[in-house]
């Protein structure tokens, strides 16, 4: 899959939004390392987010 196509598949783990165009925040899940992406919206409200490899759940 190339980069672009990465971006547009890309989307917010706490509320499903496509991110491919938000100030959106990228970051390793602290237990097992996989991408989480988290649009600007659910950072601000502190919504929780789980990963989807894992389940490790965080603010």
């Amino acid at each position: 899959m190339s980069e672009s196509q990465q971006k547009r598949a890309q989307k917010c783990v706490s509320c499903g939004i496509n991110i491919a165009t938000t100030n959106a925040a990228a970051f390793k899940c602290p237990d097992c390392g996989q991408q989480i992406y988290r649009c600007s919206k659910c950072r601000k409200q502190s919504n929780l987010y789980k990963c989807p490899d894992c389940g490790f759940t965080g603010p």
